[in-house]
């Protein structure tokens, strides 16, 4: 290292060795001096050169030394520059390499420095900051555990000054310079797919070399679902080569996730099997997932003490709020207990669950007693005539052991039975497993024959095998093998307790009694035992009325024998398309699907399967194809404020609350929210988003200090630590709360341990009586990440029962239009809040313009929706409403597209209360070429108050369409006796179909195939105007001339519109919201244009004009 001027003098009482201060001590009177310059040396080798140096960036080429970064792993070298990129080329390669020590060149400002900090030596970059010292110009690196240890307060700088190495994922400028302009101009260009190219050719060949790194190999796609397959062969073909994919992605990452140096304590099980229990860095970081069951190889070599050992286990136990172990039970009884250092542990990859996948599909195809005729075809999309099954519906639809039901449940049950495909759709706290226990009771009494229930989760199956028993019915549980050895509440249910507690067989308990005392049997006991096992399991099998199993457990051979004629899948929304297949092909003649599609979907690891459809559940394609799920609509979890945002955001205001506020108000605890009547808040946080260690998650440390205080205070409120829950997106934030309550809390650490701390995943399906969300991100460039998924808000805004906070920064949460929406709700409502506890105040942050797309073609938590306020005593404030996750068509297969004249859309009426009684609703869609029939009629022409509909669609090259007399396309505004028709563009009353009178009622919860031809407009209009289209109350916009929907894509409505009296039209053209406002200079909506006869509120130029964004 060169010398560097470090003012070491200041330190020497406190932190010892001259010389070891030197390596994490940097005096920045020369690089902060210089950090704007740029050399631009013409010494410099630029790209164009045949020969770059050593120390040139493997992606780009850039060479200049202050500019570099030697990666001290892979020993290549990476420059600061982001170019096309969203991260600097050295943190594109550490995120992606899993790479984490760095050195700088030895030309750099700043000397062949080492990162490391200076307390424990540890040379995680990503953890790694620095502090200012007592000199102006020397700065301390320090880890970011050293630096919040209690210790750090103690020495002669300020650890709350503490700041991370990297910043909006780069390297701070002062230390690694951004390339000048010259340089990077002469570099190579590189895009992230690129750089993804030259990470994988360098894990097949670590030797590659720079130049065989600028040219990567083409990435071959893989082709995309569809939405209909004309066979089943097609659809495994397509499927096929997914799955394989993800199989193949599972494999190599498993397969890289080896760990080292690893410290074993041993132990002896019940059954006299080896434990093994350790902890595992990459596991508690988050680089690596685990489950109960998976298997683990540990391995030893020491030459000078025994030969190499190895031996595998099975997952028992993970690491828990009591405890960071791991603990593994052994396949052999041999095992090196002496010795519990140096271990390796490997991750064991299993084929199985892609297998039964694969062989599903083959069946599907192959197989024609596989399902029935009808459900074959209704998987593949194609038009057939409705079944209805001559199933005899019971008296009393309530099943013994369970609670009764409400109406939207016993409707679903009562068509459910009538039905041989049926999708049920459980928003949450709708009781949607006990709807699926009385179910399959009914089920179950209504024929003879075995019913077969799935779930994608051990979880999910066990808590439907628990109130499913409940009910009296014969239940067997299936578990993998690896799992039998697990206690649990519903243990003597599983197939294997059953099967050893069947009288029938004698000599099977006598054999088991055996095992247990001596640890294992002899080779003939052994066969003589798994023979006599699997007759008592068939044995079991044979007199059981409802299995149950997960989706991969449906493949198991045990099974193989039977056929089930009624499969119910629960949460079948969270199993990939080929995975709800393995229960389906098992002679499935009556299927239940029950899931959310507005909550968390599959989890596929391959970027690449994913976004060619695998990640696409059954239960949304069906929807796709226009089967109406039956929505379960009174929720009992929540307290009626906290259950408002979803319901309107995410289930079109269908939900109604089970439950009272005062059921739910909870005065004893004294937390001081800040509007007592409303349990909720959104906290502003400030505090910048840092890359955690692991280096591909976040912290937020200011978000995990403000989540401390909340969770104290509550405690000492008489709250239980299992009654909080706290819920983040990022393993790293996740892992950092956790260390934090435990070193700043001033209660005992065994306290906050209790409080569960686990991301929005881990959470779904569960709730607690308080919830406290810690958002984390926070910058000016990356963006919001998980965040930005409306179905994780979804989850994450609907686990609490009593209250819940938020803590995030409103400035940036505010660009995503969903996050606006939410922002603005809480600002609407008082509880948008900033300050300490003692002493919150209302939040003066501004929030963001939020961030549109442009020319998308689908409506994937994106569509743009006015909402006008037209009820009498409605809020004054108008607002714009940016529905996200509100459409459910995120991907669109290929064969959707308008080309094809066979494309269909799904629309909503999406409905928000808005002060008083007032309902705004609007009605969004995308639309494609293809038919129309008489069953897309939207219906309800008239509401309790005055309302503002409007139907828009992004704009495409959509086919001209006939629509019949029956095709509502259009909605009367307010509260009359006509509903608007449409027909190729042209706008008329349909006295025939109309409302004879004014109702009460307004249901917003409907969806429908809508299509549009080329021709047709929007119409934004009140039946209150005159024949002639003139209204005192309604604003007639001046008359254009229809055009084609402009090739950009950018319009939001059509560029005409369409009159016939006696409407007018309020409508929107490209030209009306260009400049990004409404206005009279717009030509469109004036600046105080009404939109109903009864309209008490308006859009004000100067509201728009801060929250309209040009798209």
């Amino acid at each position: 290292m060169q010398s560097q001027d470090l003012h070491a003098h200041e330190y020497a009482g406190d932190v010892g060795d001259i010389e070891e201060l030197q390596f994490s001590q940097l005096s920045l009177d020369g690089a902060v001096s210089e950090v704007y310059s740029s050399d631009g040396e013409d010494s410099q080798n630029g790209v164009a050169d045949k020969t770059l140096p050593e120390h040139a960036c493997a992606y780009c080429g850039v060479h200049e030394e202050n500019s570099v970064t030697k990666c001290l792993t892979c020993k290549r070298w990476f420059c600061n520059a982001r170019g096309n990129t969203s991260s600097s080329h050295i943190i594109w390669h550490l995120v992606r390499a899993h790479h984490k020590e760095v050195q700088l060149h030895p030309g750099s400002q700043l000397g062949e420095t080492t990162l490391e900090c200076y307390n424990c030596g540890g040379r995680n970059v990503f953890s790694l900051g620095f502090i200012p010292a007592k000199s102006d110009t020397v700065v301390v690196i320090l880890c970011r555990g050293c630096a919040s240890a209690p210790s750090s307060k103690d020495v002669m700088w300020d650890a709350t000054q503490w700041q991370p190495l990297i910043h909006e994922r780069q390297l701070i400028n002062w230390l690694v310079r951004v390339p000048s302009a010259q340089a990077q101009q002469k570099s190579n260009t590189v895009n992230s797919q690129q750089i993804r190219s030259f990470e994988e050719m360098w894990v097949r060949n670590s030797s590659s070399l720079v130049g065989d790194a600028i040219a990567p190999e083409a990435e071959v796609e893989a082709q995309k679902v569809l939405l209909r397959y004309e066979d089943a062969y097609q659809y495994q073909s397509i499927f096929g080569p997914l799955v394989k994919i993800e199989a193949d992605y599972d494999r190599r990452m498993k397969e890289s996730q080896t760990e080292d140096n690893i410290t074993v304590r041993w132990d002896t099980g019940l059954n006299r099997r080896k434990l093994a229990y350790f902890q595992l860095p990459k596991y508690e970081m988050g680089e690596v997932r685990l489950a109960i069951g998976d298997e683990l190889q540990l391995s030893y070599s020491d030459a000078l003490i025994r030969d190499t050992w190895s031996g595998s286990g099975n997952v028992i136990k993970l690491p828990n709020s009591t405890s960071d172990e791991i603990c593994i039970e052994m396949s052999t009884m041999d095992a090196p207990v002496e010795i519990t250092n140096g271990f390796a542990v490997d991750f064991v990859w299993k084929s199985t669950t892609f297998d039964r996948m694969q062989s599903a599909m083959k069946k599907f195809a192959a197989t024609d007693s596989a399902v029935s005729e009808y459900i074959y075809h209704k998987l593949l999309g194609h038009d057939v005539d409705k079944v209805e099954l001559d199933t005899k519906l019971p008296k009393q639809f309530h099943a013994p052991g369970l609670p009764e039901l409400n109406t939207s449940q016993i409707e679903a049950i009562k068509s459910t039975l009538k039905s041989p495909l049926s999708l049920i759709q459980g928003p949450p706290g709708t009781g949607k497993t006990v709807t699926s226990a009385t179910l399959v009771y009914h089920l179950a009494k209504a024929s003879t024959e075995k019913i077969l229930v799935c779930a994608p989760s051990n979880v999910a199956v066990d808590q439907l095998t628990e109130k499913i028993h409940r009910t009296g019915l014969r239940v067997v549980r299936i578990t993998a093998k690896s799992r039998e050895e697990l206690e649990s509440r519903i243990s003597h249910l599983e197939l294997h307790s059953q099967a050893l507690m069947n009288d029938t067989i004698p000599e099977l308990k006598k054999l088991h009694r055996l095992k247990m005392t001596m640890g294992e049997l002899s080779s003939n006991d052994q066969v003589r035992y798994r023979r006599l096992r699997q007759l008592s399991e068939m044995e079991v099998l044979k007199h059981a009325d409802v299995i149950l199993c997960t989706c991969v457990g449906a493949g198991d051979k045990r099974l193989a024998r039977f056929q089930f004629h009624t499969v119910l899948i629960d949460e079948s929304t969270q199993s990939s398309e080929p995975e709800c297949l393995i229960p389906l092909v098992m002679g499935a003649r009556q299927v239940v699907l029950i899931g959310d599609h507005q909550q968390l979907g599959p989890v596929i690891v391959s970027k690449t399967a994913a976004a060619a459809g695998l990640s696409q559940s059954l239960f949304e394609r069906l929807v796709f194809l226009g089967l109406r799920p039956h929505r379960l609509v009174v929720q009992y979890r929540m307290h009626p404020c906290l259950s408002e945002f979803p319901s309107n955001f995410f289930y079109e205001g269908s939900l109604q609350n089970g439950v009272t506020a005062q059921e739910r108000t909870r005065s004893d605890i004294g937390f001081p929210w800040p509007n007592p009547a409303k349990p909720m808040m959104l906290l502003a946080c400030n505090g910048i988003e840092e890359i955690a260690s692991n280096g591909t998650s976040y912290i937020n440390r200011m978000e995990a200090s403000a989540c401390e205080k909340i969770v104290t205070r509550m405690l000492k409120s008489s709250l239980l630590p299992d009654q909080i829950g706290v819920i983040t997106p990022y393993e790293g934030q996740r892992s950092w709360i956790v260390h934090h309550m435990a070193q700043a809390g001033s209660l005992a650490n065994d306290i906050y341990k209790a409080v569960e701390v686990a991301s929005v995943d881990a959470f779904q399906g569960r709730e607690k009586d308080y919830i406290i969300v810690s958002c984390v991100r926070n910058n000016e460039h990356q963006g919001i990440g998980f965040l930005s998924d409306p179905r994780r808000l979804n989850v994450a805004l609907t686990r609490a029962k009593y209250g819940i906070i938020v803590l995030g920064s409103p400035k940036v949460l505010s660009r995503n239009p969903l996050w606006h929406e939410l922002l603005s709700y809480y600002k609407l409502h008082g509880v948008l809040v900033e300050g300490q506890l003692s002493n919150l105040v209302q939040s003066t942050a501004r929030l963001s313009r939020p961030h549109m797309p442009k020319g998308s073609h689908t409506l994937s938590g994106r569509s743009m929706v006015m909402q006008v306020n037209t009820a009498p005593g409605a809020a004054s404030s108008n607002r714009l409403a940016q529905l996200v996750g509100r459409s459910t068509m995120r991907y669109i297969p290929p064969d959707l597209e308008p080309s094809t004249g066979q494309g269909m859309a799904l629309a909503s009426i999406s409905g928000r209360a808005m002060g008083g009684t007032a309902l705004n609703s609007s009605l969004y869609s995308n639309f494609f070429g293809g038919s129309m029939t008489q069953s897309s009629v939207l219906t309800q022409a008239s509401f309790a108050d005055p309302l503002s509909s409007q139907l828009f669609s992004q704009d495409f090259d959509m086919h001209s369409q006939q629509f019949t007399q029956h095709d509502t396309v259009m909605m009367s505004p307010t509260g009359g006796s006509a509903t608007a028709r449409m027909a190729r563009g042209v706008a008329a009353t349909d006295d025939a179909a109309s409302s004879t009178g004014s109702t009460n009622s307004f249901n917003p919860r409907m969806h429908a195939s809508i299509m549009f031809s080329k021709s047709d407009r929007v119409l934004i209009g009140s039946e209150q105007s005159s024949a002639s289209g003139g209204s005192a109350n309604g604003h007639r916009a001046p008359q254009r001339d229809a055009k084609a929907p402009p090739s950009s894509g950018r319009a939001l409505f059509g560029d005409g519109y369409a009159q016939a009296p006696p409407f007018s039209q309020a409508y929107l053209t490209q030209e009306s919201i260009h400049d990004g406002y409404w206005g009279n200079q717009a030509d469109g909506l004036a600046g105080a244009s009404q939109f109903t006869a009864d309209g008490a509120s308006q859009f004000t130029q100067d509201y728009s004009s801060q929250h309209f964004t040009q798209y």
